[in-house]
């Protein structure tokens, strides 16, 4: 089981920001494309944001705009970091490694928005 450690959740206000982080293992994040998912309770998990390991990244129309995904190879770190957050953004976080027919999943990282 590959560990994917997250940070950096917590209660914000309406309009503030988040930055959160996913840590994995350097064997895996050289070869991983990362990614946000995110759930709140009795929904589906749903895709926020994904990237590359070359780079190239891709959001979810309903945070186009406002988070931005990232990836430090030095520090097999990946951040999203979420601006301007509405209460609709409230939701349990969860990173997400991929790398061929394999994947792995954090222990999620709650954000909770008031309004």
């Amino acid at each position: 089981q590959v560990q994917l450690v997250e940070s950096g959740g917590g209660l914000v206000q309406a309009g503030e920001s988040l930055r959160l982080s996913c840590a994995a293992p350097k064997i895996i994040f050289s070869i991983a494309a990362m990614g946000w998912y995110r759930q709140t309770p009795g929904k589906q998990r749903e895709l926020v944001a994904t990237i590359t390991i070359a780079g190239s990244t891709n959001y979810s129309d309903s945070v186009k705009g406002r988070f931005t995904i990232s990836r430090d190879n030095a520090k097999n770190t990946m951040y999203l970091q979420m601006n301007n957050l509405q209460p609709e953004d409230t939701a349990t976080y969860y990173c997400t490694a991929k790398w061929g027919r394999f994947d792995s999943w954090g222990q999620g990282t709650q954000v909770t928005v008031s309004s």
